[in-house]
């Protein structure tokens, strides 16, 4: 079930090795924990099964061609997937914050773009344990 939140092995293994934790709060400071322990090679595991974030219907057909172009510049730059977390951001509001982001991150250099992947998959791993928890996820 934690690889479905995060698909690092060795962030599932660091996660299970403390169980059981006491509440949801000591369970998502472990899963923060865990991930910023995660080697560059970690990273790549996690990042190799992630997909694009879910906007709102037809939004990708709406902005296609700068999505397509932003994504493209993304991975050519960094390597591989660009990830974010949307979570707390309206459905309205989604692609323009999407669009915001990778062009803002596309400036950055690979050690920073490292660390701020990191950060969003740590926020992407702690929303989906919350809705894995509360029934809502796969």
């Amino acid at each position: 079930m934690l690889l479905t939140c995060l698909h690092s092995l060795r962030w599932a293994d660091r996660v299970t090795a403390h169980r059981p934790y006491p509440d949801l709060p000591s369970l998502l400071a472990a899963a923060d924990e865990a991930v910023y322990d995660l080697s560059p090679q970690d990273v790549a595991e996690a990042l190799a099964m992630e997909s694009l974030p879910d906007l709102p219907d037809g939004t990708y057909e709406v902005a296609h061609t700068a999505l397509n172009a932003a994504y493209a510049a993304y991975e050519a730059k960094f390597g591989h997937v660009f990830v974010i977390s949307v979570n707390g951001v309206s459905p309205d509001e989604a692609l323009d914050h999407v669009l915001a982001t990778i062009r803002s991150r596309l400036t950055n250099d690979p050690e920073d773009e490292r660390q701020v992947t990191a950060e969003e998959l740590r926020n992407l791993a702690k929303g989906r344990l919350v809705e894995l928890l509360a029934g809502e996820g796969p």
